[in-house]
């Protein structure tokens, strides 16, 4: 049900009025008690919209569901022959690397710039 707005050329007394769309416009001031109501064109409301079937996937066809569902459901693994491969003779041997000593970090020390003094000249 919308909202009108009135305005009563009368007393210039104005107000809105919530009524439904099929009700007649109101002609009596309740201010001033004569009938000099006009309706006003007003800008309209802002639609709401509640409840569940307001987004796109709410309202997919039977065959987009039918396929969303049978891409979401997991694949039987399909039996492949596996080719083995030949043992090796020798068992595979561990192998080791030596641990990196850590870096002393006070001993590198950054470059130091160059001073503009010691730039050669041109």
């Amino acid at each position: 049900m919308p909202t009108y707005e009135y305005q009563c050329e009368a007393c210039e007394h104005a107000f809105e009025l919530f009524q439904s769309m099929s009700e007649s416009k109101k002609r009596k001031c309740p201010s001033c008690g004569k009938n000099k109501l006009e309706r006003l064109i007003g800008t309209g409301s802002a639609v709401i919209f509640k409840g569940s079937g307001f987004y796109e996937t709410d309202y997919r066809s039977e065959s987009y569901k039918k396929q969303a569902k049978a891409d979401s459901e997991p694949k039987p693994a399909v039996a492949t022959e596996a080719k083995a491969k030949p043992a090796d003779p020798k068992p595979a041997e561990p192998t080791t690397t030596p641990a990196k000593p850590a870096a002393d970090t006070a001993s590198k020390a950054a470059p130091k710039p160059a001073d503009a003094s010691t730039k050669p000249k041109k």
